[in-house]
């Protein structure tokens, strides 16, 4: 008897599609850990599309504009992908694109 694979249901199409926003911080290596992550959502640091958001389960697609606000900067970036883990600093910046300059005077 050969048992078949199961075929993608559409709760798991969609969930390939967003992400919880403390992990994709992590994984884009935005910040150094997740927990810092949870934390900079929670305290109402962060946007998606110019809204705040202030639980760190709250999920991001692909095309969301997210707005960090960090200790003496703010990144503007885009989400473009998503990783099921956290991988090299390379392969983070593949995660997102930059919609502004990163540093203190921008």
């Amino acid at each position: 008897m050969s048992r078949e694979k199961p075929t993608k249901t559409k709760t798991a199409e969609s969930a390939a599609a967003h992400q919880r926003i403390d992990r994709w911080l992590w994984h884009a290596r935005v910040v150094k850990t997740r927990k810092l992550a949870a934390k900079l959502v929670a305290a109402g640091h962060v946007r998606v599309n110019g809204r705040r958001v202030q639980s760190p389960s709250h999920s991001v697609g692909r095309e969301d504009v997210l707005t960090v606000a960090l200790p003496g900067s703010i990144r503007v970036v885009r989400v473009i992908e998503f990783a099921s883990r956290r991988e090299g600093a390379h392969a983070a910046m593949a995660l997102y694109e930059n919609i502004k300059p990163f540093g203190p005077e921008s």
